[in-house]
């Protein structure tokens, strides 16, 4: 990664590192992010007794990790392996990914112009820092129009390029919806009105699983939460038309 922040990490944050040193009770890494030196004690690899240290992480290998304890005056932070929450872990992983995907961009556009990526990033970097913690988040926003390439203050050729391929790789930010329903009929022909309600509403963009004992699953993206709803709460109204009381439907929380 491209990205190198200044000073030093907070409590709590959650950071990429790659294990650099492995000892029999302690892993040290490099904070990626920051470029400076990072500490794991045994004790904080996971729960239980640890027998084998190496079990558990291996040199080179990438890891996400939580700052425990930082002390500026000593250049000492303390990190903990096991206090990651899977799902902080997933986030952090997809986050890099996305950066990666960012700076990719970047090499591009610095190879077309026989230029430094390291060069085209600061420059860029130094512009967006304060509103931004990664790149990627501002290359989506110029995707969705919320902001405007002409603000880096690049040359015209290179901001037009760069635009060109940042709306070519980057996708607009999306939201998924979902919602369980519960759908029965007496009619004769009951499941052949519900089977033709579910294709109408997945004409409209809308998927549809089913969950057994009459349950479906329907879902649907959008670019915020908001409007996502909305064509939820339109789509189940249209539902309940189509069925027009041969069925009955039921939302499950």
């Amino acid at each position: 990664m491209l990205i190198r922040r200044e000073g030093y990490p907070e409590e709590g944050e959650i950071l990429y590192c790659k294990v650099t040193k492995i000892n029999p009770h302690t892993v040290f890494v490099n904070i990626v992010e920051y470029d400076r030196g990072g500490l794991i004690n045994i004790s904080e690899i996971s729960p239980g007794r640890i027998r084998n240290i190496r079990d558990y992480v291996s040199l080179g290998r990438y890891i996400v990790c939580k700052v425990l304890r930082v002390n500026p005056e000593k250049g000492h932070i303390d990190l903990s392996l096991r206090r990651v929450t899977e799902q902080q872990r997933r986030q952090k992983i997809q986050e890099v990914k996305q950066e990666q995907r960012a700076e990719k961009i970047i090499e591009f556009i610095a190879k077309e112009q026989g230029k430094e990526p390291e060069e085209l990033f600061g420059k860029i970097w130094e512009k967006i820092k304060d509103e931004y913690y990664y790149l990627y988040e501002f290359f989506q926003d110029i995707v969705e129009e919320k902001r405007s390439i002409e603000e880096l203050g690049l040359d015209k050729k290179t901001s037009k390029r760069l635009k060109e391929i940042i709306e070519e790789r980057i996708k607009p930010k999306e939201v998924e919806i979902h919602q369980k329903i519960k759908i029965t009929s007496t009619e004769p022909d009951g499941i052949e009105i519900i089977k033709n309600a579910l294709i109408g509403i997945e004409k409209h963009g809308f998927i549809v699983t089913y969950l057994g004992g009459s349950k479906y699953l329907i879902r649907k993206k959008a670019k915020d939460y908001k409007e996502a709803e909305r064509q939820m709460k339109t789509e189940i109204e249209k539902l309940e038309s189509l069925v027009n009381k041969k069925a009955n439907i039921e939302l499950i929380k």
